[in-house]
């Protein structure tokens, strides 16, 4: 790798390795509609006129039903159901069952009729990204969390499906002009739904939680997807999706340091066995399994 594909590569691990730090303190003055509804409008308002000066927005535009089941299985399912969990979740844990979204790519791309070949490594690579995150949630979880591992799960299938749609309907659209419109449609989504809900804040949000909001929109989200497309062209997608794997660990260590979340032994075992289930299930394979969507890369990705 360049140089300058190292450079990206650390930059987009950082970009999708912070969200779930980000959303744990914004969630403490904020409700989940509201963090999600200020990320998304946020990056909207700032890729629209982007996408749209490249000409990428009208293509996507005339293959929008692809697009639309993206966003409902990439951000606005996952992110309200991430938000509502790390109410009660550390951001380490969230980060880390995350990293099992590989491990769930395999029954989707089933679901979608194109099932994956497996031998044996793969299937003992299945087994210990299971028994990594039955470490995580049996040892690090307290029982009434399971509700929000729950939530977590519902965020790793839809971060599997989502570039599942646009691999077998969006084939061709381009990436940022995808993102674009995703936000954008999540944002319409979320605006009846957070007035419902009485989610808007009574009172102005602290600085760290207005600063956690514009990261996760501007960092995250729209700058993340911008370092992505850099470090494609850079290295190549398959390199690019390797990042899937540090985040977790970006995750862990920022939990620790800023809110001061215990690293325990069985987050570290859950880890190393995720990662090594992820590494066995993707050896042998002709092209990368999905990545997460949101809040880790995937390609086209909508970028935390």
């Amino acid at each position: 790798m360049t140089r300058r594909g190292i450079i990206l590569f650390a930059l987009l691990s950082v970009a999708w390795g912070i969200p779930y730090l980000l959303i744990k303190i914004a969630v403490g003055q904020l409700a989940p509609e509201m963090v999600v509804l200020s990320r998304v409008a946020l990056a909207a308002i700032v890729l629209l006129p982007v996408v749209a000066a490249r000409g990428e927005l009208m293509p996507v535009l005339r293959r929008w039903p692809p697009v639309l089941g993206f966003a409902v299985a990439e951000v606005i399912i996952p992110q309200f159901c991430l938000s509502t969990a790390e109410e009660r979740l550390p951001s380490s844990t969230t980060g880390l069952i995350l990293a099992a979204v590989p491990l769930a790519g395999v029954g989707v791309a089933f679901a979608f009729g194109r099932p994956e070949r497996l031998g044996g490594r793969n299937w003992l690579g299945i087994a210990l990204g299971m028994g990594g995150v039955a470490a995580l949630v049996g040892f690090g979880v307290a029982g009434s969390a399971l509700g929000s591992v729950a939530e977590v799960l519902v965020v790793v299938v839809g971060y599997s499906i989502g570039p599942a749609i646009l691999a077998k309907w969006g084939a061709g659209l381009p990436g940022a002009g995808v993102t674009a419109v995703a936000m954008t449609i999540t944002t319409v989504v979320y605006l009846p739904f957070t007035t419902a809900a009485r989610a808007w804040p009574a009172a102005w949000p602290s600085a760290p939680v207005l600063v956690s909001v514009a990261l996760l929109a501007l960092v995250c989200t729209a700058g993340g997807f911008i370092v992505l497309t850099a470090l494609i062209a850079e290295v190549g997608p398959v390199r690019a999706t390797t990042v899937t794997y540090v985040n977790p660990a970006i995750a862990l260590i920022a939990g620790a340091v800023v809110l001061g979340e215990r690293i325990t032994v069985w987050s570290v075992v859950g880890f190393a066995a995720i990662l090594a289930g992820c590494y066995l299930l993707a050896s042998r394979r002709p092209a990368p399994l999905p990545g997460p969507g949101l809040d880790a890369p995937a390609v086209p990705e909508s970028a935390v």
